[in-house]
């Protein structure tokens, strides 16, 4: 199984990972989305898909934040679906936490809610 986990190896693939999770954690979202890519054209399996709902809920923000609401709730609803396939993997993330985050903003944006008070979607270790 592939590891997400960027604390436990110093090679590249780590360090660009690395980058990306602080990418994400740090809601900037399009470069984010850049550097997830960039790893899920080199992975497969379970861990693929994994990547491919953060890049989903990454892109998802992106259209939040310019506006886009239809875009973003169907983007994050892939993304949801994705983690919802994903969410046993070990990865050194909690993917349940992460789930529960997006399945909330998700809920409100699909029921025109404020999402004000919601927190943002990251990417907690644990």
């Amino acid at each position: 199984m592939s590891e997400l986990h960027p604390d436990t190896s110093t090679s590249l693939a780590s360090s660009h990972l690395l980058e990306a999770v602080n990418s994400f954690n740090s809601e900037k979202w399009y470069l984010a989305h850049d550097l997830f890519e960039e790893l899920w054209h080199q992975s497969s399996g379970d861990f693929r898909e994994l990547l491919q709902a953060i890049i989903q809920i990454s892109v998802a923000e992106y259209h939040l934040e310019n506006g886009n609401t239809r875009g973003a709730i169907l983007l994050m609803a892939e993304g949801l679906n994705h983690l919802l396939a994903t969410a046993s993997l070990r990865v050194g993330y909690d993917l349940v936490f992460l789930r529960d985050l997006v399945r909330e903003r998700l809920s409100a944006l699909q029921n025109r809610k404020d999402l004000s008070a919601l927190p943002k979607p990251y990417l907690k270790s644990i």
